[in-house]
């Protein structure tokens, strides 16, 4: 269980992006994904991310991506596939869609010019942010990587009273400071369930942990920190794409 969590190219800006409060971090302009989905974009270091999770449909070669339903089918076919939570396209509108890692390794999931990505490219941005004042509490260096609070958006998290986390209102200036604006998406167990949204946001890495396993990246209402760890490749989780 996901208890263990302690474990865009368009030219135009769309509207509804929560604007990152350091002028340090720019939009770059949009991205489209094959489906026609527009996603706003972000600066952070020297990479570029999409600052929405991702939903389409298909591969950027124009492949359908098998959309499993069924919870018995989700857990036991190993096959690429993706959902919207509780099977609810309008999840999908406002958190992205879940994958299970098989699609995330066919290695034609983002648009062209864009990947997911890996273990290490997820490290670099953790420790670009914790290095450069994005920790709730100001610190930099040491190893402290306390960037949740600046990696996510206000709306829909469950209320937390940890210092720091995502679910706490304090710190308020630190919200989104990065603009890449994490939203609880929640996730689908390798057994078909969902659960978690509102508590957790769960991104997939293209690292490979083992046969079974790879790793990823989260963040919860609880939390400050950005947890990594490895999981199984049936779960369905959220996917960013960076720029190649």
């Amino acid at each position: 269980m996901i208890a263990v969590f302690s474990l865009f190219l368009a030219t135009n800006f769309t509207q509804n992006y929560d604007v990152p409060k350091d002028t340090e971090q720019s939009i770059e302009n949009t991205v489209t994904d094959i489906d026609g989905n527009v996603y706003a974009t972000v600066i952070i270091g020297n990479q570029v991310w999409m600052a929405e999770n991702l939903k389409t449909t298909k591969y950027n070669d124009g492949t359908d991506i098998p959309n499993i339903i069924d919870a018995h089918e989700w857990g036991h076919l190993s096959l690429d596939a993706y959902c919207w939570y509780d099977n609810d396209s309008n999840n999908g509108n406002i958190y992205g869609a879940l994958y299970k890692w098989q699609a995330v390794n066919i290695g034609k999931l983002c648009p062209v010019g864009w990947h997911v990505p890996t273990d290490e490219e997820w490290i670099e941005l953790e420790n670009y942010l914790a290095d450069n004042g994005y920790n709730y509490d100001g610190s930099t260096g040491g190893g402290c990587v306390k960037i949740a609070k600046a990696l996510s958006n206000d709306s829909g998290w469950r209320n937390s009273t940890s210092e720091g986390a995502v679910g706490n209102a304090d710190f308020p200036e630190y919200r989104n400071k990065s603009g890449f604006a994490a939203l609880p998406a929640g996730t689908r167990y390798s057994n078909g369930n969902f659960n978690n949204i509102g508590n957790y946001s769960f991104w997939w890495s293209a690292t490979e942990y083992c046969t079974y396993n790879a790793w990823l990246k989260g963040v919860g209402s609880d939390f400050s920190d950005v947890e990594s760890f490895h999981y199984n490749k049936h779960n369905g989780f959220s996917v960013r794409c960076v720029r190649d």
